[in-house]
């Protein structure tokens, strides 16, 4: 599966604040792109997506940045997902018409693409931005725990 980097910067980026702004503070954009090494100038137009699906607001003042509009708990990857390309979670096939019910194709595309794509937004509306940062710190957790003999 191919996924933007429109699309994994955005999750990145809300990761980044999600974990950053927990204690009230703002992050700011330049500091997300020094932390994840991204292109500020690309940072800046992935946040202003993500300000427009209203994941984040940003506020001004010396102490300016952005926090998440609501907790990450309540942050769905469904809509992470459709608000910054909405064709991963769109169907890959065009229905085939009832006449062609022989069509091997029509069959894969439905059985096959269908199921896959069923399955992508079912785990998409039921992970949370939460679940995913918990998820990844876990596995960060358990790499620095391996051992390594030569």
């Amino acid at each position: 599966m191919k996924i933007s980097t429109r699309v994994e910067l955005g999750i990145v980026a809300l990761a980044d604040i999600a974990v950053n702004s927990e204690k009230g503070n703002t992050v700011s954009s330049a500091e997300i792109a020094e932390r994840q090494n991204i292109s500020q100038k690309y940072l800046e137009q992935i946040v202003l997506g993500l300000r427009q699906g209203g994941f984040v607001k940003g506020q001004k003042g010396s102490h300016g940045g952005y926090v998440l509009t609501r907790p990450a708990d309540k942050i769905f990857l469904s809509e992470i997902l459709n608000a910054l390309d909405n064709n991963i979670l769109a169907d890959t096939y065009e229905a085939e018409d009832d006449q062609d019910n022989n069509n091997i194709r029509a069959s894969v595309n439905s059985c096959l693409w269908g199921n896959i794509n069923n399955y992508m937004r079912r785990f998409t509306e039921q992970m949370s931005l939460a679940d995913l940062i918990k998820e990844c710190q876990n596995e960060t957790t358990e790499k620095k725990n391996y051992m390594y003999y030569i």
